[in-house]
Parts: structure tokens; C-alpha cells; sequence
């Protein structure tokens, strides 16, 4: 019997009034691995993240976590399962009022009801394993620069232990040399705690060092999916405009349509 996948998505659907983002999405994840979701601006992505959480409900459709429906949970059961969870969000979207190490030990202390002073320990210890000391911790996020805000929100993302951690655009608004600083990053603390990752990005560098599967949406739903080394001979012209950053192509044509 093969393993069960750790997420899998079938046939999801979700629209906005007229306008349908999500239109029949299918995509597995086995444990530990690493996903990166590709795709141009308001294809998807981020919606198809919110329903996996139930941020956002999707209309219809199956949304499994280790082979258990979680599409309509509620309550406990819905807390339950987001306690899997870590999230890095696009923009860092730390706490402004707060000091980095309470950034870093809120869920610990808000959802898990963590004393203050082993939180903050705990906070220190993740923030050294992506490369800040403990000086950091009493910062605040203003006075970090872009990059530091961005290892900040990767302790926060790791901080519980997820089994399952996202990363929404994780590289926007860095230089390379900082962008790959944070890939690295992002491999060593999803290897270190063998969590399944799912990542969204238009970076291509990001998306090849980061992933063991790459998938492109379009149009609200998967077109390709494949290991990383086969991206550069997918046979999609949609994947081959996307990844090369071409202006001619079938994505143009369709934009020039409407």
C-alpha cells in the first residue's frame, strides 16, 4: 500500500463572485517533501494556501491532511490541525509593537499558553538557528533591516515545530545574495525538523534550489508538476514562458485577449 500523502488536494474549487480562482485543483505532497507552486500574479497561489489552512473555505473539493478530510473543520479539531503549522508570510508581517523574541514565541505563548521566560528561551534558540544572536531578541522589528526581518519571520515559522510549514514569496524584496542566504535557511530548518513544505514564488532561483517538486498554476489549476530537474524540459509552452521570463507566449496571448 503506498504511504499516504501528507497534503493532497482534489478537485478544489473556489471563485469570488463571478470570478473562479481555484478551478479544480489537484496536488499531493508526500511527508518531508519540498513543494514549490509557481505561477504569475493571480493565479492562486495564496488563495490555495488560505483553503489548506481554512483561512479562506473552498467551495467544494477534497483538502486532506494525512489522509484526513479537513475541509469544514471548526473548533478544536480546526486548532488541532493548525498547531501542524508554521507559516512564513510575504513582507515578513511581523508585530511592529512587539520585540523580536515575542514575535518569534507568539504562537508558543498565545495558542499554547507557554510561560513567558521558556517562550522567550525557546525564541532565542530559533533565532539562532538562522543565524542571529540573542542581542537581536530585544529589537524591535523597525530597527532590522529587510533580510534580519525575514530570519526573524523564519524562527517564527519554526518555532513550534511544525510538521508543516508554508512560505508565501519568501525572497520578495531581497537581494540575491540575501534571497540565497534565506534558501539556505529554508532548506536547514525544513531538513532539520523533516517537515513537508509547500512554497509559493515568481523566483526561479528560489524555486530550484528550495524544491524537490516544482507545480505551476494557471488559471486556477495545476498544469505541470515534476521533479525540479525536469522544469527545463517540461514541454509546456506555459512553463517555458514563465520560467524564462519570455513576453511572448501563450500567457501573453491570453492576457492580450481579454
Amino acid at each position: 500500500m503506498a504511504d499516504i500523502p501528507k497534503i493532497e488536494l482534489k478537485d478544489v474549487y473556489k471563485a469570488f463572485g463571478p470570478k473562479k480562482v481555484l478551478n479544480g485543483i489537484n496536488v499531493s505532497v508526500e511527508k518531508g517533501q519540498s513543494l514549490v507552486i509557481i505561477g504569475g500574479s493571480g493565479t492562486g497561489k495564496s488563495v490555495m494556501l488560505k483553503c489548506i489552512l481554512g483561512i479562506i473555505e473552498a467551495d467544494s473539493g477534497s483538502i486532506k491532511i494525512d489522509g484526513n478530510e479537513t475541509r469544514g473543520l471548526q473548533g478544536r479539531k480546526r486548532d488541532a490541525m493548525l498547531n501542524e503549522f508554521g507559516m512564513l508570510f510575504q513582507g515578513s508581517a511581523l508585530f511592529d509593537s512587539l520585540p523580536v523574541w515575542r514575535n518569534v514565541a507568539f504562537k508558543l505563548m498565545q495558542a499554547r499558553r507557554m510561560p513567558a521566560q521558556k517562550a522567550k528561551d525557546i525564541a532565542i534558540e530559533k533565532l539562532s538557528q538562522v543565524g542571529l544572536g540573542a542581542d537581536v531578541a530585544e529589537l524591535f522589528p523597525a530597527e532590522l533591516s529587510g533580510g534580519m526581518q525575514k530570519r526573524v519571520s523564519l524562527a517564527r515559522a519554526i518555532a513550534a515545530d511544525p510538521k508543516i510549514i508554508f512560505f508565501d514569496e519568501p525572497t520578495t524584496g531581497l537581494d540575491p545574495i540575501m534571497a540565497d542566504v534565506i534558501n539556505d535557511l529554508i532548506i536547514k530548518c525544513v531538513h532539520t525538523l523533516g517537515a513537508t513544505a509547500i512554497s509559493i514564488t515568481h523566483d526561479m532561483a528560489s524555486a530550484r534550489k528550495i524544491a524537490d517538486k516544482i507545480a505551476m498554476i494557471y488559471q486556477g489549476q495545476m498544469i505541470w508538476e515534476g521533479k525540479k530537474e525536469d522544469i527545463d524540459h517540461s514541454g509546456n509552452p506555459y512553463v517555458e514562458q514563465f520560467i524564462h521570463g519570455r513576453a511572448e507566449g501563450p500567457i501573453q496571448m491570453q492576457i492580450l485577449k481579454a
